[in-house]
């Protein structure tokens, strides 16, 4: 019975390759297969089989499933130590270049791109910055887009925010109407959102600054690899690799081409 699962699960993200272009051949296999498992539940499948008959004929039900397969999970400021650092230790460094370019790969819902644009804005630099915000998940995208996110989680945010060093009030940034809090429009004036995947495209711009939190943990080996050498071919000169905290280049085969700035919040430098 597992060795059937096993080959439907395969066929299924074959399907999903061939069919749509979406790769996920090479993400975890653990994290795949529980997010598939919790998609038969949704979709009222009883087999994998079913629910590749079912995406294929029907492009609405695949983009349910994308979904639930790129699960976004975020919040603004996430990690405020993490945060903290980068305005300590590359935010002065970034000083130093004429105009600025940060490459937020895997923005998921948006959280992360407005958090950096209002650090950036408080050290003045966002108005010298472009930023790409990435995604594989067009819905997502749309979300992050319209920078409207729930209130009953704006406590949680501005705790964040607070702790990675804010220097104004967090409720400055956004409006409150009915149960949404929707963020100041002009802070997501210089950037540019677009659909990127990590395991089929490739390089578009020169960055000071690459952000991947949280993207790679669902990578095996050889997509990890594959990412930190888009990263590595994209950053300048010294640019800057900013990974999530269970995330490391260590045992990658690129962790000769980056020195650690912060360690321990996995900030490092290309050298």
């Amino acid at each position: 019975m597992e060795r059937n699962t096993e080959i439907e699960l395969r066929l299924l993200i074959e399907a999903i390759y061939l069919k749509y272009s979406y790769d996920f051949r090479d993400y975890s296999g653990a994290s795949i297969k529980r997010r598939v498992n919790h998609a038969l539940h949704q979709f009222e499948c009883k087999t994998i089989s079913a629910l590749q008959e079912r995406v294929l004929h029907d492009p609405a039900a695949f983009m349910q499933l994308l979904q639930l397969l790129t699960i976004p999970v975020s919040e603004m400021f996430r990690d405020p130590a993490h945060f903290l650092a980068i305005r300590r230790e590359v935010v002065p460094l970034l000083r130093t270049y004429p105009s600025i370019k940060i490459w937020i790969a895997g923005c998921s819902t948006g959280e992360e791109v407005y958090s950096m644009a209002i650090l950036l804005r408080e050290e003045g630099l966002l108005e010298r910055t472009i930023i790409y915000a990435t995604d594989i998940n067009p819905r997502s995208l749309e979300r992050a887009k319209q920078g409207i996110f729930s209130l009953e989680n704006i406590r949680a945010y501005t705790r964040n925010y607070q702790e990675a060093g804010g220097q104004s009030s967090f409720a400055d940034y956004y409006t409150a109407a009915y149960d949404y809090a929707i963020f100041d429009k002009s802070l997501r004036d210089n950037v540019t959102f677009a659909d990127h995947s990590l395991a089929t495209d490739s390089v578009f711009s020169e960055t000071q600054l690459i952000s991947c939190r949280n993207v790679l943990i669902y990578f095996n080996k050889k997509l990890q690899d594959r990412a930190f050498g888009l990263f590595h071919e994209s950053l300048c000169h010294r640019g800057f690799l900013v990974l999530g905290s269970k995330e490391t280049l260590d045992f990658s085969s690129y962790s000769k081409q980056f020195e650690p700035l912060v360690k321990q919040e996995r900030i490092y430098r290309k050298t």
